[in-house]
């Protein structure tokens, strides 16, 4: 749904903008656009990109944009970031006869079809706005859950957990990020952390729950899915009412006969700056989803509880939630790349540095936790704005959604290839090789990001990019 639709200053602020330009300089005072005359729409500190554009960067309307942003990916990456909790139950119960690489398909293909069913979602966003998108998505998410209470086959869990939900996540996801550029340029890095942070809200609050609902005095595995699914629906009402394009950022209908499809946008490509970061993406992806799907089995595995072992991604959410807002706020003022491209590195570290040579310590185990947490909470928050320097506002959906199509195959293959990396030799062996394959794919990406931004800006460190 986009804002002020019925007023013919959206619709003509480029006319205006066109027409200012030939206004002479004599007792003439040039007009300011439209958007800037509108107090319904912005605040007080407006911006305006090369092409034009006036952002609000803030106001009422803006800002509950991001909070109906922050509820509808909850519903996203809430549940992603619990998967390892389903993941530790699965193989002791319902799939206690399947391994962890085949377990591990059922939160891949999840995240597969998030981000693979964007390619058509982001287009449509660009040209519709959110309003349909986002109320299917609600249903889809809510229904996953449903079905899933009664799902007792491998079968049925990839159909219910994967199929539906991940098709009702992708739905969710373009719209939420691409609201929130819709309203924010300068200060979108800070915007978009702080939806951002629904994430590591839903993985801190969802494993608490799930640690007593799936305990030995809890409800069981249907009725805590059920649960789930009502939060699910309460948090879908903001998100429906709030999500909100802006009518003169959709596309024009000149432009949507030549740049909207249903199909990845794969000119976009020829910008070789562009192509880096999303093989930069790609790899990221591998990295960080092991730890999100793996850390309880691993605590499991080296002798400590499972009820003990939840903590451990209570606690790397919790750091998540951290590292998904400040960066944001630090990456509009010294540049998103730079902060990113930091953020990757420390990554890489914390993997390589504590989680290998951890050797089941939960005191290692713990601190990785947290401080994997702060410096991978910025992977998926800051990629968007990110990605969003390289085109224009109107076809930002289309740049995103081309980006997170090539990442998908990241997701779909990481958890299934770490997943079978446990099995290979014995448990020293295998969860020491899960991890290197953690650590490398994170140096691959930093090597990606860094190639990103030299060919944009050089390798002087201080430029903000």
């Amino acid at each position: 749904m986009s804002v002020l639709q019925n007023h013919a200053e959206d619709s003509c602020l480029k006319n205006q903008q066109d027409k200012s330009n030939n206004i002479s300089d004599g007792n003439n005072k040039e007009q300011p656009p439209p958007a800037l005359r509108d107090k319904r729409l912005t605040g007080t500190d407006q911006s305006t990109d090369e092409e034009g554009e006036v952002f609000p960067e803030g106001g009422l309307t803006a800002w509950l944009v991001v909070f109906g942003a922050f509820c509808a990916l909850v519903s996203v990456y809430g549940l992603i970031n619990t998967s390892a909790v389903f993941e530790s139950y699965f193989k002791e119960h319902q799939l206690k006869d399947h391994s962890h690489s085949k377990i591990g398909w059922i939160f891949s293909l999840y995240l597969f079809l998030v981000f693979l069913v964007g390619v058509q979602v982001g287009p449509i966003f660009d040209r519709y706005g959110p309003r349909l998108l986002v109320a299917v998505g609600c249903v889809l998410a809510v229904a996953s859950l449903m079905f899933l209470s009664v799902s007792k086959t491998y079968t049925q869990i990839i159909l219910s957990y994967s199929v539906v939900g991940g098709i009702g996540g992708a739905l969710l996801n373009a719209p939420a990020y691409g609201a929130v550029a819709h309203f924010f340029n300068v200060r979108r890095g800070v915007a978009t952390g702080i939806a951002a942070t629904a994430g590591s809200v839903g993985g801190i609050v969802f494993p608490l729950l799930l640690r007593h609902l799936l305990g030995p005095n809890g409800v069981g595995f249907a009725w805590s899915c059920r649960i789930l699914g009502f939060i699910l629906l309460g948090l879908s009402v903001p998100a429906n009412l709030f999500i909100k394009s802006r009518s003169s950022i959709q596309m024009s209908k000149s432009d949507q006969s030549q740049a909207v499809t249903l199909w990845p946008d794969l000119t976009v490509f020829r910008d070789r700056r562009f192509a880096a970061s999303c093989l930069g993406y790609f790899f990221m992806e591998w990295g960080l989803f092991v730890p999100l799907t793996y850390i309880i089995s691993y605590g499991v595995a080296y002798g400590i509880s499972a009820s003990q072992s939840s903590l451990f991604l209570v606690y790397l959410n919790a750091g998540s939630a951290l590292g998904r807002f400040l960066p944001g706020f630090v990456a509009d003022k010294v540049g998103r790349f730079n902060v990113i491209i930091i953020t990757i590195a420390f990554c890489a570290i914390t993997v390589l540095g504590l989680w290998l040579p951890c050797n089941g310590s939960p005191s290692v185990l713990t601190a990785f936790s947290v401080l994997f947490g702060i410096v991978s909470g910025s992977n998926l928050s800051l990629l968007p704005v990110c990605l969003g320097q390289f085109c224009d506002a109107r076809d930002y959906g289309r740049y995103f959604a081309t980006a997170t199509m090539a990442a998908s195959f990241g997701t779909l293959t990481s958890v299934p290839i770490a997943g079978a990396l446990i099995e290979v030799g014995d448990k020293y062996v295998g969860w020491m090789s899960l991890i290197l394959f953690a650590g490398c794919s994170y140096t691959v990406a930093l090597i990606s990001y860094v190639s990103a931004r030299v060919m944009s800006v050089g390798w002087q460190p201080s430029t903000k990019f």
